[in-house]
């Protein structure tokens, strides 16, 4: 019985995908694997291609995508704090201790395993000692470094790259475009109280429509993947997915900041601009920082208004 689920096509051949290929032949693929990179839909596309490899094979009684396969069991994140608690942990083990129902393999895909909480990473832990006969575990995250080191030591390492697309939600760019022209006006002078304001009131501005952005991109996304789904989530489950879509999104639109202000600093580095340098460098420390607060959840309508604010400072020259 072939395959029925491809290997993400900018992954096909290549070594990672070989050495899995070899180890699932030979039926030597370890209990544990920690797949990780930093696109969760291309690792979530690797989870399924093994999973179909070890399910669907001719030994199983019936064909299932993996997805829908009865002896493929998945753990979320739950609700808006994201997390994987020790409950669900719990419910997902007692899955994977029954025997098999059409396949000789069980497999148990953990998305985002970096989000368990404290209690059921130690019980996962357990698991990982003592593996359930006939299971493989596939541990996905863009995070690997937030898991415990326990984990992570017993856990056999794969990482695959995004494909590394250009993203560009609707009104990002003329959001750029015109962030760069307000570093310019800062830069040509901000000279008289009329001025300054207008500088205030234009970072506000942007924030607001950052804002619009996110919140449009995140929604049509989370549409499409919505319909997408063929297996029925909770509501805890499906809130803790566009939650991560928004998170995920955001991370890029704050990258995307980082690029637009490099770029504007180019032509003034070039020139050997010592004030460019320290602008660009003090903008880079800030955005970093601000960045580290969201991921402590500070709202992002409240970071990017404290970077900008800061940036008024840091690239204002005056008349």
């Amino acid at each position: 019985m072939s395959a029925s689920t491809s290997w993400p096509s900018s992954l096909a051949g290549t070594p990672a995908v070989a050495v899995i290929e070899r180890a699932i032949e030979r039926k030597r693929l370890s209990h544990s694997l920690l797949i990780t990179g930093d696109d969760h839909d291309i690792l979530l596309a690797v989870a399924h291609a093994i999973a179909d490899r070890l399910l669907n094979t001719p030994e199983s009684s019936a064909p299932f995508p993996p997805e829908g396969h009865p002896d493929c069991f998945a753990l979320r994140p739950e609700k808006r704090m994201r997390q994987i608690s020790a409950d669900a942990t719990r419910d997902l083990i007692g899955k994977v201790q029954v025997s098999p129902t059409v396949a000789r393999q069980k497999v148990a895909i953990i998305h985002e395993c970096d989000r368990m909480n404290t209690s059921a990473a130690n019980i996962f832990l357990k698991t990982l000692e003592e593996p359930p006969a006939n299971t493989t575990l596939l541990l996905l995250t863009t995070r690997p470094y937030a898991l415990l080191t326990t984990i992570r030591s017993r856990c056999l390492h794969f990482r695959f790259p995004g494909v590394g697309a250009a993203f560009a939600p609707d009104g990002w760019s003329s959001w750029l475009t015109d962030y760069q022209a307000w570093l310019g006006r800062l830069t040509e002078g901000v000279s008289d109280k009329k001025a300054v304001a207008d500088s205030v009131f234009a970072a506000y501005g942007l924030t607001a429509r950052f804002g619009t952005v996110l919140d449009f991109a995140t929604s049509e996304i989370w549409k499409k993947q919505k319909t997408a789904l063929t297996v029925e989530l909770t509501d805890a489950e499906e809130e803790a997915m566009e939650v991560g879509i928004a998170n995920g999104l955001r991370a890029r639109l704050f990258a995307d900041i980082e690029r637009a202000t490099r770029d504007f600093a180019l032509p003034s580095l070039r020139k050997n601009s010592e004030s460019a340098r320290r602008a660009l460098t003090g903008s880079v420390d800030k955005l970093e920082h601000v960045v580290g607060l969201l991921r402590l959840n500070l709202n992002e309508s409240a970071a990017l208004e404290e970077f900008l604010l800061s940036s008024l400072r840091l690239w204002t020259r005056k008349g």
